[in-house]
């Protein structure tokens, strides 16, 4: 009885790079597709009033923050990614410069309740009809969009997106200016 020759080891190796290449290629151009809506260049001026009362304004806070990278956290009560990147977001709050919105989740009342239940210590705006992801071409949540410090959106991510993902795109954000990508 003759024996088969055993597979090459090399063709193994091809065979996974090929897999992840392919992977890699069907990611990367879901999100684009995901994200061809998703508004470009300079940051949108929205406003309104923070769940602590006190009044938002895009404008101003970009003039409180010169040569800073800015985030902007889309997400919702109801959605069960945003709770896996609640973490991710109160250990950025702690060095970044962040605004957090919260879309469809009810009430300011409700949505307070909600944030001191699960300890969330965020600015929040409140969009109950989603009029700011609308603005912003945001087409579900979670949503991250970082701003540059000469004013222009950087990245949009929809969906997890890892602290470690995050720190890297505002580091890069903080030392790239120029057209958004």
């Amino acid at each position: 009885m003759s024996k088969l020759p055993a597979p090459r080891k090399t063709s193994r190796w091809r065979r996974w790079i090929l897999e992840i290449v392919i992977f890699t290629a069907l990611f990367i151009g879901f999100q684009m597709w995901q994200l061809r809506d998703t508004t470009r260049g300079p940051l949108p001026h929205f406003h309104g009033p923070l769940l602590d009362g006190s009044r938002f304004d895009s404008a101003a806070w970009r003039r409180q923050h010169p040569d800073r990278a800015l985030l902007i956290y889309f997400w919702a009560d109801w959605c069960p990614i945003c709770k896996t990147t609640a973490a991710s977001v109160s250990s950025l709050a702690e060095d970044q410069v962040l605004i957090t919105i919260a879309t469809q989740s009810g009430d300011a009342a409700a949505l307070s309740r909600f944030m001191s239940e699960n300890g969330y210590r965020w600015p929040t705006l409140n969009d109950p009809q989603g009029i700011f992801m609308k603005t912003f071409g945001i087409p579900g949540t979670p949503a991250f969009v970082i701003i540059a410090p000469d004013g222009n959106i950087r990245f949009v991510t929809v969906g997890y997106t890892s602290e470690i993902g995050l720190c890297l795109r505002l580091w890069w954000a903080n030392r790239t200016t120029g057209s958004s990508t």
